[in-house]
């Protein structure tokens, strides 16, 4: 019966962690901008050019 109190007490204490953890995500703006990720999958990516791999001497072989 003493470990089903200890595990009410830990599952309560780890919800109030989470509590706080969405309040401070809040209060700092992380969920301030909903748009952009929905459209984000749209913008076209930029490429960047590959190096060309080091070729070996043929002749060394």
């Amino acid at each position: 019966m003493n470990m089903i109190y200890f595990l009410i007490g830990c599952s309560i204490l780890l919800a109030l962690v989470f509590l706080a953890a969405f309040f401070w995500a809040t209060k700092t703006g992380q969920h301030d901008d909903t748009y952009t990720p929905a459209v984000r999958i749209l913008f076209d990516d930029e490429l960047k050019e590959e190096k060309e791999p080091k070729k070996c001497d043929e002749d060394h072989i």
